[in-house]
């Protein structure tokens, strides 16, 4: 079986695609009283998962309190929609410089990855699955992602294979929460 290649559409039509879907769906008042996660593929797809375990909300709470507490500027936030090339992703935390704060409170959804993008990996969470959202992630211009393991330790990374021993950005951030 030969390689399949996939043709994706250049950023800004995926981001205005987007962008108009994520208005859609922000419209929609069935979508509004759901708990679900609701995240969109590149289609603009809805893609929804259970709400996240006490230990996952606990641990992201965790990290974006950390985060405040190290980092002079900017600001954490939590469930943090993100334009991709893939669709509209929720990062579980983020970390987002003073400049990209006062865009990101002018939008439903970023048009841009934040500094800093987290995810507490679920059991439901495939290796590849991170991998891919890291790659997007970076693809939207974050400048760091880390991932959250379901015992608390985290991993760091500068580029979508390049794990890194600690935070560049935050040098001081645990290795476990």
């Amino acid at each position: 079986m030969g390689e399949i290649a996939i043709q994706l559409p250049a950023h800004r039509d995926q981001t205005a695609f987007n962008l108009e879907r994520w208005e859609e769906i922000l419209a929609d008042p069935f979508y509004s009283g759901l708990e679900q996660r609701i995240e969109t593929d590149r289609h603009g797809n809805i893609i929804m998962t259970p709400p996240p375990s006490f230990s996952h909300g606990h641990r992201g709470f965790r990290i974006a309190k950390l985060m405040e507490s190290l980092i002079d500027g900017g600001a954490a936030s939590v469930e943090v929609p993100v334009s991709t090339l893939d669709g509209v992703r929720a990062a579980d935390v983020a970390w987002l410089t003073d400049s990209q704060l006062a865009d990101a409170k002018k939008a439903n959804v970023l048009t841009f990855a934040p500094a800093i993008c987290v995810e507490v990996i679920s059991p439901r969470n495939s290796e590849n699955e991170m991998r891919e959202k890291m790659a997007l992630y970076f693809d939207a211009g974050a400048t760091e992602v880390w991932l959250c393991d379901d015992d608390g330790s985290l991993r760091f990374f500068s580029s979508p294979g390049g794990q890194i021993k600690n935070s560049v950005l935050v040098p001081d951030f645990p290795f476990s929460i």
